[in-house]
């Protein structure tokens, strides 16, 4: 057994759990082992299970060996396999927090249909990551339980809002992680820690178990290494769903990668008004080289334009708090979280919500209630649901002409701690590539293509029509045959 084998790829893990060349108690092990080892300076998770995942990895193990002795091939796909949970996302026995106080003790008594299907799987859940409170923010500095730290320089942020899960990745500790992307929240954290992160197609995979923040933009989404590693993790947790609504009935393709380098025929997109004033010089440059390196490879660049790019972030900032402020209205100490005292039961709303409740969220439930009150529905969120109709046009145009479009997930790299939490404007800025993609609610795939002279990641994104994530993942995989970007680790 190699000691490092949590470095191996996910392909690698699989292999030698089923060969026996180590246990998935091994592996679980030494996960839980490197948590505890780098977690003070990181701050990754929220909670860990280790008594109950070295039990589901020696059920695993049990169920390997059997399968050894009796040429047993049909094994659920990732037995064996540990993984980490954004702390969103609810699992049957779990504490499932939010990143907030006024969930601090909320054990839900059901499992997340995604998470579900992973546990059907195979997989061992080590823990559940930290996030931005009901993941508003693009830090991981909202936590009501204290910020993580970015594995490659630990005063700088992680991004947000599934900055535990990333640095959880990035740090070694876990393999795969599961997050959740509302506007960029999977995509910029895999670009600030170097990895490779998946937003779905919005109804791609199932959102029963997530707990709302904006409805119509919340996707569950991945953190690997590599486009290969999180294919199987995706293509499990893909499908329709009858307990939700809004999961879509679409054929989930079997994605079989090929080490092809070779993209002739591949159109590519490139949209002016993603290179805009105010970007990180070194955050431009790097992003154009992989667009280079794509075409060397045989794509076709074109340029495109997405007209209505900049209205994104202020129809996103409407949208996105409206749909919270109706989510977060059943926190009142009633039915959730603890309560707070008072005369009336008008007040104990008032006292609850206000003690509980951190300030990016009061900010944005303010935001969004006043955006759908009398008067000011039709000229706020009315008028954002209209130019949301515009920018998910200009996609659907777009491709009439490209297969994907690439362009920067963020406009710097990675951030220092507190840089921003006295600006929320500065920090909501950090969304301005991400947010469009979630309000068109296409698929988006971010992957690292270099870094800058600080040491820090740099990403590009990948963006696709929708239920097209197999050609993102085959475009990332060809490009990180020919790069290294995705395996290099932090020195902690």
């Amino acid at each position: 057994m190699s000691t490092n084998f949590l470095d191996l790829t996910l392909a690698e893990m699989l292999a030698g759990l089923r060969s026996g060349e180590f246990s998935s108690r091994e592996l679980t092990q030494a996960a839980l082992e490197r948590i505890q080892t780098v977690e003070p300076a990181v701050h990754a998770f929220l909670s860990t299970a280790p008594e109950a995942a070295l039990k589901q990895a020696d059920t695993a193990d049990t169920r390997l060996s059997a399968a050894r002795q009796h040429g047993e091939t049909d094994l659920p796909a990732l037995l064996g396999l540990p993984i980490a949970v954004k702390d969103l996302l609810t699992v049957k026995g779990m504490t499932c927090t939010c990143g907030s106080k006024i969930l601090e003790n909320f054990v839900p008594p059901f499992t997340a249909t995604s998470i579900q299907k992973l546990l059907d799987a195979g997989v061992i859940i080590v823990g559940k990551t930290n996030m931005d409170e009901f993941a508003m923010g693009s830090s991981t500095e909202n936590s009501a339980y204290g910020p993580t730290a970015n594995p490659w320089d630990l005063t700088r942020v992680p991004g947000g809002s599934s900055g535990g899960s990333a640095a959880a990745v990035a740090a070694r500790e876990t393999p795969i992680a599961i997050g959740s992307d509302t506007g960029g929240s999977v995509r910029q954290p895999a670009s600030f820690c170097g990895l490779t992160g998946i937003k779905p197609t919005y109804g791609r995979i199932s959102r029963y178990g997530l707990i709302a923040y904006g409805s119509s933009l919340d996707t569950v989404g991945v953190l690997a290494h590599s486009a290969e590693d999180i294919v199987p993790i995706f293509t499990q947790m893909a499908g329709a769903d009858p307990k939700d609504a809004t999961s879509v009935d679409v054929p989930v393709p079997a994605i079989r990668l090929n080490n092809s380098t070779d993209l002739k025929g591949l159109r590519v997109g490139v949209p002016a008004e993603y290179f805009i004033a105010g970007i990180q010089p070194e955050v431009e440059a790097a992003v154009r080289q992989a667009i280079q390196t794509l075409k060397e490879m045989g794509a076709e660049i074109v340029a495109v334009s997405l007209p209505h790019t900049s209205y994104a972030l202020p129809v996103y900032y409407l949208i996105a708090p409206a749909e919270a402020s109706a989510n977060l209205a059943r926190y009142d100490g009633i039915r959730f979280g603890p309560r707070a005292e008072a005369d009336s039961m008008w007040g104990m709303f008032r006292q609850t919500r206000g003690q509980f409740f951190g300030p990016e969220v009061k900010r944005r439930i303010m935001l969004g209630t006043y955006a759908l009150s009398a008067g000011y529905y039709d000229a706020y969120y009315g008028q954002a649901q209209k130019v949301r109709t515009l920018i998910k046009r200009d996609f659907d145009e777009a491709y009439q002409k490209v297969d994907v479009i690439a362009c920067p997930v963020a406009p710097t790299t990675a951030f220092k701690q507190g840089e921003h939490t006295g600006d929320p404007l500065a920090m909501y800025l950090e969304d301005v590539f991400t947010l469009p993609i979630n309000l068109a609610g296409i698929p988006g795939l971010a992957f690292p293509v270099g870094f800058d002279s600080n040491s820090m990641p740099i990403g590009m994104q990948l963006l696709g029509p929708h239920f097209k994530e197999d050609v993102l993942f085959q475009t990332a995989h060809a490009y990180q045959q020919v790069t290294d970007w995705h395996k290099r680790s932090p020195k902690l």
